[in-house]
């Protein structure tokens, strides 16, 4: 079991930057490939970046492509993701997620894959 808290979010202007936080607790965030979505008001859940447990695999969204960078800190149990020339349709709460399989080898881009998930962290990017 694990737990994920996200922070963070909060209010910038398009063009901006922001990086999000997702502090794990219980069993080491190692044990799980991690991932980011993120939901706009009315929309789908979507997903937005992956990293493999070594952290030497990271996948995308490629609307986010060259824009955003998930990272993490094995030793502090933190998964980070850099948000950089943030656009208005950036806007959502996004989530961090731990993948259901404890130990999985590789990296998703389907929610229906995580099973564990964090409260959300508001982020709002104005015109």
């Amino acid at each position: 079991q694990v737990q994920l808290v996200e922070s963070g979010g909060g209010l910038v202007q398009a063009g901006g930057s922001l990086r999000l936080s997702c502090a794990a607790s219980g069993r080491t965030t190692s044990s799980y490939s991690m991932g980011w979505f993120r939901q706009a008001p009315g929309k789908e859940r979507e997903f937005v970046a992956a990293i493999s447990r070594s952290g030497s695999v990271a996948y995308y969204a490629e609307s986010v492509q060259g824009r955003f960078t998930i990272s993490r800190d094995i030793a502090n149990n933190t998964v980070y993701l850099q948000m950089n020339t943030l656009k208005p349709e950036d806007t959502a709460v996004y989530y961090c997620a731990a993948h259901a399989a404890v130990l999985y080898h590789g990296i998703s881009s389907n929610s229906r894959d995580y099973g564990y998930w964090g409260q959300g962290t508001q982020v709002t990017v104005s015109s």
